[in-house]
Order: structure tokens, then sequence, then C-alpha cells
């Protein structure tokens, strides 16, 4: 006896297989509409206030010189990095492992914001930005002459 076997070929590309599973299964869900372009490995949150978002980022040990930030097109991207301040001749190390170190994110933001006027803070190992979100442009009605 022979069994017949029913296969998605969505389930065969896992991301783009949930896609468009997502989409048709539940294509009013408002997943689809949040950018999805994510690099790096620096942890950060990001929430919104009415004027404004607000992205914090975990950044202990930089100091401001260390970091570098760019908003351009929608994408925020935080770098920092950061080496050895000195170096110390009289002592012998068995270990040394803190010479250079760097984070990075790169992240696609869930709203357009205005650019030049975001502003940082680094403050006790966090990287608080604040980027002022962009009014929507309304609708004008057009005559026809």
């Amino acid at each position: 006896m022979s069994t017949l076997i029913r296969r998605d070929p969505f389930n065969e590309m896992p991301a783009f297989g949930r896609l468009v599973s997502q989409f048709f299964n539940d294509p009013m869900s408002g997943d689809l509409a949040v950018p999805t372009l994510e690099e790096g490995n620096l942890a950060l949150d990001i929430s919104e206030d009415e004027k404004s978002l607000v992205v914090r980022a975990s950044l202990p040990g930089f100091r401001k010189e260390d970091v570098e930030v760019e908003v351009h097109d929608g994408v925020l991207s935080i770098t920092a990095q950061r080496g050895e301040e000195h170096e110390t001749k009289n002592e012998r190390f068995y270990r040394k492992e803190r010479r250079m170190s760097s984070v990075s994110r790169r992240i696609a933001l869930p709203a357009s914001v205005a650019e030049s006027d975001t502003k940082a803070e680094l403050k006790d190992g966090v990287l608080t930005l604040r980027l002022p979100k962009m009014l929507k442009a309304q609708g004008t009605k057009v005559r026809i002459g």
C-alpha cells in the first residue's frame, strides 16, 4: 500500500516560507509592515513617544569618542570600537585579551525620522538617541480644470 505525502514547497525555504505563509494566513496582520534589515551584535531597545523614536544601546566601557552613529534613508547604524590605551612594559602577561573590542548594529527604523535633528547622549554605558518623527504628509485635493 502506498502513502500519499503532501509537500509544501514554501516550507523548504524557511524564511521566505514563513513570510508567504503569514501573508496568506493573516494578510491583515501588521507584522509585514515592520522593516526587517538587521545586522550586527549590539543590544538595543527601540521605543517611541508622541514626538520621537527613542533608541537605547548598551555600550559599557566605551567613550563618546569611540562611538559613531549614522542615520540615513531610514536605517540607523551604530559602530563602537576601542583599543588598548597604553602599553605596560614592567608586567609579564599570562593572558592579554582586552586589546580591542568593537560592536555594531545596523537596523531599519520603524518610522520616518528627521535625520538632522537627532540627539545623542552616552551616559553610564548606555547610548540614548532621540530621533524626531517626521509628520506624515497630508493628502491634497487636486482640482481638475
